[in-house]
């Protein structure tokens, strides 16, 4: 009798490649949300200057945020493709 590997359930979507520009790619998204929310505010009427800051400091952060996450997904997919060799 062969012992088969045990099935598991896979509840998550499957992880989609990484592209060839991640931290660029991911700048540019958040840099459009940015500018986003600096129209809204000229279009609203409300402060340009807040808006403009506040765009900035989430841009940032979110920029930051996005490149810390990219890293260590690369540096993931480094290691097992390194196990995978060995």
């Amino acid at each position: 009798m062969t012992k088969e590997k045990p099935r598991h359930l896979r509840w998550g979507l499957p992880e989609a490649p990484t592209p060839k520009h991640p931290y660029r790619d991911s700048a540019l998204v958040y840099g459009f949300f940015a500018a986003l929310v600096v129209l809204l505010a000229w279009i609203t009427g409300g402060s340009i200057g807040k808006a403009v800051v506040i765009a900035a400091v989430v841009w940032a952060a979110a920029t930051i945020w996005s490149i810390a996450r990219w890293r260590q997904r690369i540096q993931r997919e480094a290691r097992e493709e390194a196990e995978d060799l060995a």
